[in-house]
């Protein structure tokens, strides 16, 4: 599946718009003057207000990436797409839906 490279500058939100951020150990490789995303990065979910109907604060915390690209890599490691399949995680490792990419670079596509 095709689609363009995810980078430090992208937009993507938990399921419940909770804001995600990109900390690329990737300086090498750059789209739009930005390192490239890849599958050894860290996704950190901050701002994310999901509570599980008992009450328990259960927030989206990380992004854990399923299928990143097949084709494309940036220092040894996957790239991480628009169109990659990922799951939303809490502080517990439990799945809480996948992240939604709003925004990203609009000129370099990958599969």
């Amino acid at each position: 599946m095709s689609g363009f490279l995810l980078h430090v500058g992208a937009t993507a939100l938990c399921p419940h718009a909770g804001p995600m951020q990109i900390v690329s150990s990737n300086t090498r490789v750059l789209v739009g003057g930005q390192p490239v995303a890849t599958l050894a990065d860290n996704f950190v979910i901050s701002g994310c207000v999901f509570t599980v109907p008992s009450g328990k604060p259960q927030p989206c915390v990380t992004v854990q990436w399923l299928v990143p690209a097949s084709r494309v890599r940036v220092g040894g490691q996957p790239v991480i797409l628009q169109t990659s399949t990922g799951l939303c995680q809490s502080a517990e490792q439990i799945p809480q839906g996948p992240p939604n990419v709003v925004t990203t670079q609009v000129r370099v596509r990958g599969t």
